[in-house]
């Protein structure tokens, strides 16, 4: 059995387990037990792979031989936005 090539489906299912564990990460069950709004869970979820994008670009910074500084500054600017949404959705940027 051959891990290298992957098949779509996998590939689908790698993503869908991802925003499912960001989901779980951001409180899914909260507004569930309390019934409240769920929006701070998609607006959570979204924070995520932001952060998740941010991170990738990082990681690429160090393992590409091309412009490794452009990923390098696009991996922190998006990592940034990330923490600035995180501030707003506490409240704390005024």
């Amino acid at each position: 059995m051959e891990l290298g090539g992957g098949s779509k489906i996998l590939a689908g299912a790698k993503y869908v387990y991802l925003i499912f564990f960001f989901a779980l990460l951001s409180g899914m069950f909260y507004p569930i037990i309390t019934h409240s709004s769920s929006s701070n869970v998609v607006e959570g979820v979204l924070i995520l792979l932001i952060g998740l994008a941010g991170a990738v670009l990082l990681y690429k910074a160090g393992t590409s031989d091309k412009h490794p500084k452009a990923y390098l500054i696009a991996g922190f600017a998006i990592l940034s936005i990330s923490l600035l949404l995180v501030y707003a959705a506490l409240g704390k940027l005024d």
